[in-house]
């Protein structure tokens, strides 16, 4: 299968210029519409200024961002790839999962339908969570909070920590201030201000995406343990595998590039970009899937809108 297979060494800086425009191809990306420190026209900007040619918008359960993007990103010569990153859960065999959504209709009423009460349980639960913590001791309120909070409509465990370190609580966002209040407790007790949170099943997910005329691409398998459930998940439609991930090991890189390869799946990669709230040793452009990989989940998306 053509444009089906990829080369897991693949960083910044390797696109194939003659399988479609110069620069590098980043397919994951977040805005404050979620959990990104920078809105969209930051990051679209920053996306421009590090030689990115195509960029996929992909928040967490909303597009609110999308259209933003794409008008900048139209004066900046850079391609945005409407997207999605949908919270999600393999009730089987106990693990989150995240499906990706490239080359959606953002305003389809399939992801709105699923997604919205998504937003509303996590940012009800943020609520809780902030709740807790003034219990506790902690000086903060729900508006100390709900400032970082930006146009997607949720607050995040992200916005609460950084109202703490405001606070003079902790120096950094991700310390042990950070694991100590929201650990999940699967290496020991649960941080006190944790709260389970319900996700969606990821086949619901992957339909949702189909509906809206996307590529469903399963996110970052090695970070999440997924590996096992993608033969399950082709069966319900899954067109994509993320191989280049900021998370992934060589033997995840490895894996998913073979598991792309057996299930005839469409290899994409990206930087996962938070901007504050990530990792500043991968910025925006530092994963690239490369021109052929845009060229082929292009072609994929014209397919699937052909069928709709």
């Amino acid at each position: 299968m053509s444009g089906m297979h990829a080369m897991p060494e693949r960083r910044a800086g390797a696109a194939d210029a003659e399988a479609g425009p110069p620069g590098k191809v980043d397919l994951h990306c977040h805005t404050n519409a979620s959990d990104n420190t920078f809105g969209a026209a930051d990051v679209v900007r920053q996306a421009a200024e590090a030689g990115v040619a195509a960029l996929a918008i992909t928040d967490h359960d909303t597009t609110a961002a999308v259209e933003e993007a794409s008008r900048l990103g139209r004066s900046l010569g850079v391609e945005i790839v409407p997207g999605i990153e949908i919270s999600a859960y393999d009730y089987e065999r106990k693990r989150r999962a995240h499906i990706l959504g490239l080359f959606i209709d953002p305003a389809h009423p399939a992801l709105a339908a699923l997604c919205d009460p998504i937003v509303e349980r996590r940012t009800r639960l943020s609520y809780e969570m902030t709740e807790r913590l003034a219990a506790a001791g902690y000086d903060i309120a729900w508006d100390d909070v709900l400032r970082y909070a930006g146009p997607g409509g949720a607050a995040f465990k992200q916005h609460i920590m950084h109202a703490l370190v405001d606070r003079g609580y902790a120096n950094h966002l991700f310390g042990e201030l950070y694991r100590r209040l929201f650990s999940r407790g699967e290496n020991g007790e649960p941080g006190i201000a944790h709260l389970p949170m319900r996700y969606v099943d990821a086949r619901d997910a992957i339909r949702a995406v189909l509906d809206a005329g996307g590529i469903p691409v399963l996110a970052h398998p090695g970070q999440l343990r997924n590996f096992e459930a993608i033969p399950e998940w082709v069966d319900c439609g899954l067109q994509g595998l993320e191989v280049l991930h900021p998370s992934h090991s060589e033997e995840d890189l490895s894996r998913a590039a073979q598991a792309a390869a057996e299930y005839g799946l469409l290899v994409t990669g990206g930087s996962d970009f938070h901007g504050g709230y990530g990792d500043a040793r991968w910025p925006l452009g530092s994963m690239d899937a490369g021109a052929e990989s845009l060229a082929t989940l292009r072609e994929r998306a014209l397919r699937n809108a052909g069928a709709r």
